[in-house]
């Protein structure tokens, strides 16, 4: 068994038509007694907008690996901090220990390790009459699985960005920059 030190990884899902439910974690899982841990117990002071929580199940459920989940967006009304700290949270929980059931996460390590989870809430979510919870709630679940998957992986691989390099580009980069 070998100790996880420092591993990064991030998914991006979303639905067609669906913007609002969009799901985009950033994972940083590692040693308690690492950087990681060491980011994680710097984490507990609260941040204006910012505000930190660990991922739980439900009451009394903290889930395994300690996850601390962080909006990535300043959350300025109590409708998308409800999100964040209900459906947001739920869907990271589970994942997490959907992670740990099937072996993508080493159930021997789970109290060695502590995850930092960066996570998206669109400003206008809670607001759009035509959000559909359910498919937040499976974009974030699926979401985090695969940040995670990919941070315990390495992926992608650096043969991959490097094969990619003049293939990919940003999806948020418009084709009328310059781009060298």
């Amino acid at each position: 068994m070998s100790k996880i030190i420092f591993k990064a990884g991030e998914a991006t899902l979303f639905t067609e038509g669906k913007d609002v439910s969009a799901a985009m974690p950033e994972i940083l899982i590692g040693a308690v007694d690492g950087p990681v841990g060491t980011a994680f117990a710097n984490m507990m002071a609260q941040s204006k907008g910012h505000t930190a929580m660990f991922a739980v199940r439900d009451i009394n459920q903290l889930v395994r690996p300690a996850t601390m989940m962080v909006p990535k967006v300043t959350l300025k009304d109590s409708a998308n901090i409800n999100l964040f700290g209900g459906l947001v949270q739920a869907a990271t929980a589970d994942a997490i220990l959907d992670c740990v059931i099937e072996g993508i996460i080493p159930k021997d390590q789970v109290n060695d390790l502590c995850i930092i989870a960066l996570v998206w809430i669109d400003p206008g979510a809670a607001k759009d009459v035509n959000l559909d919870k359910a498919d937040m709630y499976k974009n974030n679940y699926e979401a985090t699985k695969l940040a995670i998957k990919r941070a315990l992986n390495d992926e992608p691989s650096i043969d991959e960005l490097i094969a990619n390099r003049h293939k990919i580009k940003h999806c948020m980069w418009e084709d009328s920059w310059d781009q060298k």
